[in-house]
């Protein structure tokens, strides 16, 4: 079993960090991030250092552990530095664009597909490569996720939209008119 929730998090210079009731605010260069803690968990604040300990001992508070300690640690890095995820567009025509805040892309579709940039969220697009930008770990794998989503990477000719560096298992078609 994984000990990573009792590893202690420290906060780096810049970086500061509250616990107001169950609320856990950790302020940085780039902003400020809230999450509430689940009630079987207690996080304290020292000088520089953010520890996760449980408060009742029942499985699933165990199991709560790492991912709430997983989340403050990713907090205290969005804050300080922030996250990034870059998806590349394969496919013929296939085309992004912001407009505003808002992504649009053509992907094939008869129509194109507007993705608003929810608050916290940059779009950058640079030819067939689109960055999405924020504070926030959490919502920008949910956003590339979404945009992903909308026309995945399908396994015959490799075109959708993919994750740079995902590795897209190809298949083999059905070959034509084979004589017996």
């Amino acid at each position: 079993m994984s000990r990573i929730g009792r590893q202690a998090i420290v906060l780096s210079e810049g970086v500061t960090a509250e616990c107001v009731e169950r609320t856990v605010i950790v302020r940085g260069p780039r902003g400020e991030l809230r999450y509430t803690v689940h009630p079987a968990m207690a996080v304290t604040v020292a000088k520089d250092k953010l520890t996760c300990a449980v408060a009742e001992s029942h499985k699933q508070s165990a199991a709560l552990w790492g991912t709430t300690r997983a989340r403050l640690n990713n907090m205290v890095i969005g804050v300080r530095d922030g996250f990034r995820r870059e998806l590349e567009l394969h496919g013929v025509g296939y085309r992004a664009q912001l407009k505003g805040n808002q992504l649009e892309l053509s992907v094939g579709y008869s129509h194109s597909v507007v993705i608003p940039a929810p608050d916290g969220i940059r779009f950058t697009v640079e030819k067939d490569v689109i960055t999405v930008e924020g504070i926030d770990a959490v919502l920008v794998g949910q956003v590339a996720a979404d945009i992903r989503a909308v026309r995945k990477p399908e396994p015959y000719k490799g075109k959708g939209i993919r994750y740079r560096g995902e590795v897209v298992r190809r298949k083999v078609g059905k070959v034509a008119g084979s004589a017996e």
